[in-house]
């Protein structure tokens, strides 16, 4: 085998390090494996430059829906370190005003102790219309909602409407990429995963059957032997 090679993976929104317990096992084969706390600042750059922080000289970089928006965020801190880079059901734009004004919906209820409301009102744009009454994903899922709680939560939010626009900067990463992405995913879709792609010099898309957002959980083989070929390219 190789040299080793460290993992960084990035949970997204209201997600937990149990997002890519599935994958564990195949990325442990190639190195060490860290996943990144994005639950403890309320900016973007905060929460890349605390990772930063923590992780490996240099390392892969895996990132999930917020977790993408974060590694851009890290590929314009520290290019350098990140060896190669996954992006997973996420986009390079910005919210639209409709999507700004959701977050902000979502916020205020969590503020006023309605937090455990969320999960009723997100489940249906994060995982696929057919696993709509799978108790043991959807379970997981509102375990990790859990796991995350309300004041990281809005920070979380926080952090995601003041992002920047970061297909600007899709040609200056110059690492092996992967770009991935449900086929069903609705809240980042298959165009924006184009769209990220095509900006990125020499970028391997994939589309993955019959998932919607939360791709790592609903397909998770499928995803294990993307990433597998992305650590081996």
């Amino acid at each position: 085998m190789s040299e080793s090679l460290a993992t960084v993976l990035v949970p997204g929104l209201l997600t937990s390090p149990r997002l890519y317990a599935p994958q564990l096992p195949q990325l442990w084969t190639f190195g060490p494996v860290m996943i990144a706390d994005n639950t403890r600042d309320d900016s973007m750059c905060a929460i890349a430059k605390r990772i930063l922080a923590d992780a490996p000289a240099r390392f892969a970089l895996v990132g999930l829906s917020m977790g993408g928006y974060i590694s851009f965020e890290i590929m314009r801190q520290a290019p350098d370190r990140v060896v190669k880079l996954a992006l997973l059901d996420t986009t390079a734009r910005l919210d639209l005003p409709a999507q700004s004004e959701r977050r902000r919906a979502q916020i205020a209820l969590a503020q006023s102790g309605r937090f455990g409301e969320l999960p009723a009102l997100l489940l249906p744009s994060l995982v696929h219309r057919s696993r709509q009454n799978d108790t043991e994903l959807t379970g997981i899922v509102r375990q990790m909602m859990e796991d995350v709680g309300p004041q990281n939560f809005v920070r979380q939010q926080t952090a995601i409407i003041s992002r920047v626009d970061s297909r600007p900067t899709l040609a200056t990463i110059r690492c092996p990429t992967l770009v991935l992405v449900g086929d069903a995913d609705t809240l980042t879709p298959p165009d924006r995963a184009t769209e990220m792609a095509d900006g990125i010099s020499g970028a391997r898309l994939v589309v993955v059957p019959n998932s919607g957002h939360l791709s790592p959980l609903e397909q998770p083989e499928y995803v294990a032997q993307a990433l597998v070929e992305w650590m081996r390219g």
